[in-house]
């Protein structure tokens, strides 16, 4: 029987929040080595940035086009039974890869296609998770979970690169995904026996049943006629499409300028990781500046600093990279959450698979436009080029965004509605 609890009661609403958040954290620390695992094994095989930014531009692709579909699915389906299948399916997928490495017949396609299955359940259970976790944890404790999560992703960030280094040397990789299959259990039992609540949906949607298409129109509608949430978006294409090409190459920036290894690798993660853990423990304690924007524009600033000390450090100063890195790590959560923490609290429930995966989409549609400039240019010219580039455009956002009212009162032109929780 699904484990029932009441967002208003401070004490039923964390043991099953928690249980769930458990699980995916232990099945994230799974997925993350696999990640590491087949993005070494091309770096080493191909020592191309082309094929690199191919890797992170499949994983992307499917977010981008399907996201907004997914959205009005996420917002009409049963969230709980989406996380289900989007996490066996995952499994699977990774299982089947094992089975191509173990018979040495893998081949680049070959990663890149679980890649894509992977970024394809991904694109499902992500806004299901996001849009429960609105549902499961009262507001006044969002931005502290918001904290609490990016801690997390810091943490698998230290304990992943290392341990992924480490597995790769005494595993073949078969043995590294199969890690991955074992911990997907940790997020799919939970899911077994815990409610997760559903948004009440209004009667005469139910029975009018509108489609898919009509729901993602009520979506982008919504946040079209917030100018402020626009904007966000707006700003959020512009940097992911310098950034992400950045940060998908710190393989080839490792191996190639710094002379390292995967070893060396898995410490740049891990200062990232390190620096992500001390911002996500300094937002979840804090808080964060009344006016959460302030907050998330403090951390895109720290974000622009870092990569551009990045991109100019020398080769032979890899400590000092490892520092850029750092503040990285430090700003992306206080960036990432307190923005998600405005979402979350701003965002109507019902509306939110629709609004997070549009908003998602639209922050991703020029990062694959970004990965295929990046990586023959890269090749090219350095791949130091494109951190410089990251970071500087970083600075000028802090300003422009400072400069924008329909941005700075954001959240006094907030869209929240009341929505009873069915559990």
């Amino acid at each position: 029987m699904a484990t029932q609890f009441s967002t208003q009661d401070g004490k039923r609403w964390k043991a099953p929040f928690y249980t769930v958040w458990s699980g995916q954290a232990i099945s994230l620390l799974g997925s993350q080595l696999v990640q590491f695992a087949l993005i070494w094994y091309i770096t080493e095989e191909t020592g191309s940035a082309t094929a690199l930014a191919g890797a992170t531009m499949v994983a992307l692709l499917p977010r981008v086009f399907l996201s907004p579909f997914i959205g009005a699915l996420v917002d009409r389906w049963n969230r709980k039974r989406i996380m289900l299948i989007a996490d066996t399916l995952i499994a699977l997928a990774t299982l089947v890869m094992a089975l191509l490495f173990t018979l040495d017949v893998i081949e680049l396609w070959h990663i890149y296609s679980l890649l894509m299955a992977r970024a394809i359940g991904g694109a499902f259970h992500a806004p299901a998770m996001t849009a429960s976790t609105s549902l499961m944890v009262p507001k006044e404790h969002m931005t502290r979970i918001q904290g609490i999560n990016q801690t997390l992703n810091g943490g698998l960030n230290i304990v992943s690169a290392p341990l992924g280094a480490l597995l790769i040397e005494l595993l073949p990789t078969q043995g590294v995904l199969a890690i991955d299959v074992a911990t997907a259990a940790f997020a799919i039992i939970p899911l077994f026996f815990i409610a997760i609540p559903e948004p009440e949906r209004a009667p005469q949607l139910e029975a009018e049943k509108p489609s898919v298409f009509t729901e993602m129109k009520e979506g982008l509608d919504y946040i079209m006629n917030w100018r402020g949430m626009l904007y966000i978006a707006g700003f959020a294409t512009l940097l992911n499409f310098l950034l992400t090409p950045a940060s998908s190459l710190m393989p080839l920036l490792v191996k190639d300028h710094f002379g390292g290894g995967a070893m060396e690798l898995g410490w740049v993660n891990s200062t990232f990781g390190v620096g992500a853990i001390v911002g996500g423990i300094v937002l979840g304690v804090w808080g964060g500046f009344k006016r959460r924007i302030a907050t998330s524009i403090l951390g895109i600033g720290g974000i622009g600093v870092g990569s551009l000390l990045m991109g100019l450090t020398p080769a032979n100063i890899l400590y000092l990279a490892l520092a850029a890195n750092l503040v990285i790590g430090i700003a992306q959560p206080i960036a990432n959450g307190a923005l998600g923490a405005i979402m979350q609290v701003a965002v109507d429930p019902s509306m939110q698979g629709r609004v997070f995966t549009l908003l998602s989409s639209a922050a991703m549609a020029m990062m694959p436009v970004g990965l295929a400039i990046a990586g023959p240019l890269s090749d090219r010219y350095g791949i130091q080029t494109w951190f410089i580039l990251g970071g500087a455009a970083c600075l000028v956002m802090v300003l422009l965004m400072m400069a924008t009212p329909a941005v700075m009162n954001i959240e006094g032109d907030q869209r929240v509605a009341s929505v009873p929780v069915e559990v």
